[in-house]
């Protein structure tokens, strides 16, 4: 599809919407277009937050629109516009530039979600999910080997992530059976170890998770929020832009967290 134009923007957020369903998920802020640029699109960025970095660098990039994981806009907040919210405002409407943000309909996605690309570049079969709106997926590795230490584990999830993961051992037994979720998903532990795993892999790690570890022998992995969750907002936005007829450039801006 190519239009003289550039795609309508309705377009493009009725395709985001018919492949998220964010009306399906209870989430912490709005998913959908978060910030209302210009009419037309051609070209889309994709990032993990919209951060006043990814905004610069999308501006640099000439961007119509933004498709974000983390979004500028959550339950709680005060709803003044001043400081770093101002700052990130004042250019994306400077610049006529679109907001879409996805949370956890981007978590969830089967094939393209967060979860769902960080269990294809680990190599594990998903075999059923857990938690809360069953956002977590559990498995077992592809071809049906087993990680004989949290350690072997823990090494691949270095080489995929570029972050070495901090790691409870657990009973240090054999990793046959993995659970995942990414992001700040270690209160999901628990339903984790109620479906059997030898180990859970998530973004962060509270002060609870290391003893119920040690307690259960389930090995704890966290594995850095935004390392956990760059994978699902570049594969949508892809797949987004190629049945569209968009262009699409991901922005990775670094974050230690």
């Amino acid at each position: 599809m190519s239009l003289p134009l550039g795609v309508p923007r309705h377009m493009l957020l009725q395709t985001c919407n018919a492949l998220l369903q964010p009306a399906l998920f209870k989430d912490y802020g709005p998913n959908g277009l978060q910030v209302e640029g210009k009419a037309h699109l051609h070209h889309i960025v994709s990032g993990v937050t919209a951060s006043r970095a990814l905004i610069e660098a999308a501006i640099e990039a000439k961007a119509d629109a933004i498709f974000v994981h983390h979004g500028l806009f959550w339950r709680g907040q005060d709803g003044a516009i001043t400081g770093w919210m101002k700052q990130r405002l004042a250019l994306l409407l400077a610049h006529d530039i679109n907001l879409l943000a996805y949370h956890l309909p981007l978590d969830a996605h089967p094939e393209l979600g967060n979860n769902a690309q960080l269990g294809l570049r680990l190599g594990l079969m998903v075999q059923g999910t857990f938690g809360d709106q069953n956002l977590g997926l559990w498995g077992q590795p592809r071809d049906g080997q087993t990680f004989e230490t949290v350690d072997a584990l823990a090494n691949v999830l270095a080489q995929v992530l570029h972050r070495v993961p901090v790691v409870v051992h657990g009973q240090g037994r054999p990793i046959r059976r993995i659970a995942w979720c990414t992001g700040a998903a270690q209160g999901f532990f628990e339903a984790a170890i109620a479906v059997g795993v030898d180990a859970f892999i998530t973004g962060e790690i509270s002060e609870p998770q290391a003893h119920l570890a040690r307690e259960t022998g389930v090995a704890f992995l966290a594995c850095g929020h935004h390392a956990t969750e760059r994978f699902g907002a570049p594969a949508v936005a892809a797949h987004v832009a190629t049945q569209l007829g968009l262009t699409h450039q991901f922005i990775d801006i670094d974050n230690p967290a």
